[in-house]
């Protein structure tokens, strides 16, 4: 972070508290605007205005809003309005933003790690199971660690909303078997894009709103972004017709709230926590709404925009899971990702066996009062 941009964010907190201290006590009426004026935090978010994902990172802004009783306020921004979608945490790093909603992979040409949290390996831990593992399981710790100890970033970041394992993706055509994937022009992001090269694709990493026009263009003949309402939004539908859902290329990811570090600790501990822990409260927020309107967007895109939905093939499945196998020996030659995807397994090999052992056969119930809907 620059300096300036800390000394005048302090310099207005100071001014703020001084204002109110000097209405508690002076003995001349003042206009109490000036002690109630809220701070402002300007949040740019990865995703266009159109995208679901723009509503969820103001279901977050509402939620400090109310928490603080409007001390704080929440200005979201679109991707593009301040800086590109993949230029967040240099931009909240330099104080240019105090705070971003995007995913960590979109910082991974900074550092591969940046994958781990949140598009690394599928050890047979869910998004819900990762996200726990941030929490309880020593992941938050490890980030910090990589952000600012590692890259010596000025930032604070949180994890929420477990998003639900994103589609293998739009193709223009049937793609059953290992062999038919052989040649494409991909879009993915991260770690996914090694894991798709090793089944014969070529990858390109686009931000979302890139997508359709390079399809358009041929510069992509296939893609994922990642759920059906964002997928409808920018018109995946328009330039593909099959869709596939069940991957594990990106079966664990959440999203990242990047505030300044400094700004954050200029804050009321009790503001710091609204922040931090608001994170938590849209999490559910964001998973019921996901859930609401991804199942909704899936009807439609079946029933009235032609697309034929499909579930990846188990030769695929697996053939991406043999492709994880040869990805990690590569990541552990760095120490730092052996570490945490040490830690990952741990938790993984303890957590998800119960969760696992625990489960009853959804697909079972489901089929048993919705005879012949799925297609497994």
């Amino acid at each position: 972070m620059t300096s300036n941009h800390t000394i005048d964010r302090r310099s207005f907190l100071r001014k703020s508290a001084l204002a109110g201290g000097a209405l508690a006590g002076g003995t001349l009426a003042a206009p109490t605007v000036l002690a109630q004026a809220p701070i402002v935090i300007k949040m740019q978010t990865s995703w266009g205005a159109a995208n679901i994902w723009d509503e969820f990172a103001k279901d977050y802004a509402i939620r400090v809003g109310e928490m603080s009783g409007g001390r704080l306020q929440v200005d979201v921004l679109p991707a593009g309005a301040v800086v590109a979608a993949f230029q967040v945490l240099d931009a909240v790093n330099d104080g240019v933003l105090d705070a971003a909603h995007s995913v960590p992979v979109y910082w991974y040409g900074k550092n591969k790690a940046a994958s781990l949290f949140g598009t690394g390996p599928v050890f047979g831990g869910s998004a819900t199971t990762m996200l726990s593992w941030f929490y309880a399981g020593g992941g938050q710790a490890l980030y910090d660690e990589l952000t600012q100890d590692i890259m010596g970033l000025d930032i604070q970041g949180y994890l929420g909303f477990p998003m639900f394992a994103q589609p293998f993706g739009w193709f223009k055509g049937e793609v059953n078997t290992v062999a038919d994937l052989n040649g494409f022009k991909y879009r993915t992001v991260g770690l996914a894009a090694d894991l798709m090269s090793k089944l014969g694709m070529s990858v390109a990493q686009l931000p979302g709103g890139e997508i359709v026009p390079a399809m358009e263009r041929g510069v992509i003949d296939a893609f994922e972004f990642n759920n059906p309402s964002s997928d409808r939004d920018f018109g995946a539908q328009d330039v593909a017709k099959n869709y596939y859902l069940s991957s594990y290329h990106q079966a664990s990811e959440s999203f990242e709230f990047l505030f300044s570090k400094s700004f954050l600790e200029d804050l009321d501990p009790d503001l710091q926590a609204i922040l931090k822990y608001g994170v938590e409260a849209v999490s559910t927020a964001n998973t019921a709404k996901a859930m609401d309107r991804y199942s909704a967007d899936l009807q439609t895109l079946a029933n009235e925009d032609g697309v034929t939905v499909r579930r990846t093939s188990s030769e695929i499945l697996q053939a991406q899971l043999g492709a994880w196998d040869e990805l990690i020996p590569e990541l552990e030659a760095d120490a730092f990702m052996k570490k945490t995807l040490d830690s990952q397994r741990e938790w993984v090999e303890r957590v998800s066996y119960y969760e696992l052992m625990n489960a009853p056969d959804y697909a079972l119930a489901f089929e048993h009062y919705f005879p012949g809907k799925l297609s497994l």
